[in-house]
């Protein structure tokens, strides 16, 4: 997921830097809308499903090979691909019905939503409404899902009387918690600050911090 999500804009803006040349056609812009939002998507619930895996790991280890056996990973894959897909595909749709003039500059170094749905000619209410949305519901609830599996496991690690038990069990956590930290504070940063408040530029270094650096 992070690969594809990565490779998805890296490959045209050092093309663009090698080129000098910084053009994207309309279907290769909405082309990049797509991808790069569903493979948000998908490293979004696999973020999710990671918090639970060590949830489950730390509170319930004996039950482990039980409860996250390789049919529940594979649906939890699979479910957080079709509603990644589905949501990109939403957002897209409603993009395409948008107008926009010609020889547009786009302050970002990707075809990033929230700065094409800026550009446009008509009225992008719905379309906001429906960013504020899909955020909401793909972001706001796994977040909380995160939050409690980690009060969870917080509260597990605290009983473990010997230190390098406790080392051992939060160890396991560091990795998935940085990347979660750098990618929902970053990404809520990009689409759910206000368009009047945030520059651009702050804007495209928040977006390197969860496309890039993640």
């Amino acid at each position: 997921a992070d690969i594809c999500f990565t490779t998805t804009t890296m490959p045209k803006m050092l093309v663009n830097i090698q080129l000098h040349s910084k053009s994207i056609s309309y279907t290769g812009c909405l082309t990049q809308i797509w991808f790069a939002l569903a493979f948000l998507g998908l490293e979004n619930g696999i973020l999710v499903t990671m918090a639970y895996d060590r949830f489950v790991a730390i509170c319930h280890p004996l039950r482990y090979n039980v409860i996250m056996n390789p049919k529940l990973c594979w649906l939890l894959v699979l479910l957080s691909f079709l509603i990644s897909v589905l949501g990109a595909l939403l957002h897209t749709l409603m993009a395409l019905r948008l107008s926009f003039c010609t020889n547009l500059e786009i302050p970002h170094f990707f075809c990033e939503l929230a700065h094409i749905l800026k550009l446009a000619c008509s009225d992008i209410l719905i379309n906001n409404i429906l960013v504020y949305l899909v955020t909401g519901l793909l972001g706001v609830v796994p977040l909380s899902g995160i939050i409690f599996s980690y009060t969870q496991i917080v509260s597990s690690v605290l009983k473990i009387p010997s230190a390098g038990g406790k080392y051992k069990a939060f160890s396991i956590c560091v990795s998935h918690l940085i990347v979660v930290s750098l990618f929902y504070g970053t990404g809520f940063g990009v689409y759910l600050s206000s368009t009047g408040t945030h520059s651009s530029r702050k804007s495209a270094v928040a977006s390197v911090m969860y496309t890039v650096v993640t």
